[in-house]
């Protein structure tokens, strides 16, 4: 199991397949496990590699992190898969640290895909309801997840796909200091439209669920009218977790999307 070293954390990482790199970067609360949906498919073409964010599956748990921070993580581990640059691909809060790697490593993106996300302008504070739940046990917010409905995924959503996905869920590695490190980095992170201008100009791919409650679709279309010349693709009666809601749909955007860019760099 191969790990790297990355400012005072210990970061679990994976590499499967062959090909042009395709760095993953998962969201809140799930590890790298939970690109499962993807990985079949993104493995018969590129060389995947994903990692476990702090607080998540066999990363180690430490305060006081950031997005920057979450953002020097994925760049320890594509140094330690060997590889300059990659397609870099996230979703949710890892689509947040996705941006902020496209923008803080412009020379070591050669394409970013921002799922189910939004360019984060203002500082936050954690909600009520908020710290109420990450003060719960561990035990209690695995049962949580255990009754999780399945139209949660979207009204286009598979029903034996959702429960999968819940069962999958219900069984993933946190920890609750971990994760509620994570909701305060998210919390006082913020950046700038022109920021978002100046520093993505390479290929950038928008994908949304329009039945999104998490992230609304409109911030995801907000997103893509920021970054000039950037894809959007939207999925119809898909929620946050399109990866499920629509697995064929949201892959063969993806792929698709890679594969122009690689051509465009002549197949480096």
């Amino acid at each position: 199991m191969p790990f790297v070293q990355s400012n005072g954390a210990r970061i679990h990482w994976e590499a499967q397949g062959s090909g042009t790199p395709v760095l993953l970067i998962m969201g809140h609360l799930y590890s790298s496990r939970m690109w499962y949906p993807l990985l079949p498919a993104l493995t018969r073409h590129h060389r995947a590699i994903w990692f476990d964010n702090r607080g998540t599956g066999d990363s180690d748990t430490t305060p006081g992190v950031t997005i920057e921070q979450f953002a020097a993580d994925a760049l320890a581990v594509l140094e330690a898969a060997g590889e300059r640059s990659a397609h870099v691909y996230g979703v949710s809060m890892g689509g947040g640290i996705a941006a902020e790697f496209a923008m803080a490593y412009p020379e070591r993106t050669r394409s970013v895909t921002l799922g189910c996300t939004m360019l984060k302008t203002e500082k936050t504070r954690m909600r009520g309801a908020q710290k109420l739940i990450y003060g719960l046990p561990r035990w209690l917010v695995r049962a949580m997840f255990k009754r999780a409905k399945p139209e949660a995924y979207g009204s286009a959503a598979p029903r034996e796909a959702a429960l999968h996905d819940i069962g999958v869920l219900s069984r993933d590695r946190f920890t609750m200091a971990g994760v509620r490190a994570q909701v305060l980095a998210i919390a006082a992170y913020a950046t700038t439209t022109e920021r978002a201008r100046d520093r993505m100009t390479m290929p950038v791919l928008v994908l949304h669920g329009d039945e999104d409650k998490a992230v609304p679709v409109e911030k995801g279309r907000e997103l893509h009218a920021i970054i000039p010349g950037s894809r959007y693709v939207e999925f119809k009666g898909a929620g946050h977790n399109y990866l499920v809601a629509d697995n064929a749909g949201s892959t063969a955007a993806f792929l698709d999307f890679v594969a122009a860019a690689d051509r465009a760099r002549g197949g480096e």
